[in-house]
């Protein structure tokens, strides 16, 4: 079965870093774009990073400089590195195939001040 599992989230200062890491399994994981989504409390879900499977990208202007989207597809993985961490990056993050969509757990990312 498809399933997607998140890991490295954690609490960190203003102006550290992160890296979030997705393992995929049960699809064919390098035919399959691939995104990472966050959602705040009291906020809308929303997109944060996304790479075809041809390895392009794109990012939400909030994030972009700071945070860089990849892919391994030997080990079935795509990474969120998130530098120059900000208290309004504090969110669970999601990884998601894009299409068809299936969802991971998230993994929380808290940045205090």
């Amino acid at each position: 079965q498809v399933r997607l599992v998140e890991s490295g989230g954690g609490l960190v200062q203003s102006g550290g870093s992160l890296r979030l890491s997705c393992a995929a399994s049960g699809f064919s994981f390098s035919s399959y774009g691939m995104s990472w989504y966050r959602q705040a409390p009291g906020k809308e879900r929303e997109l944060v990073a996304r790479m075809s499977r041809g390895g392009g990208t794109e990012y939400i202007d909030s994030v972009k400089g700071r945070f860089t989207i990849s892919r391994d597809n030997t080990k079935n993985t795509v990474y969120l590195q998130m530098n120059s961490l900000k208290p309004e990056d504090t969110a669970v993050y999601y990884c998601r195939r894009n299409y068809p969509p299936y969802w991971g757990q998230g993994t929380q990312v808290t940045v205090s001040s």
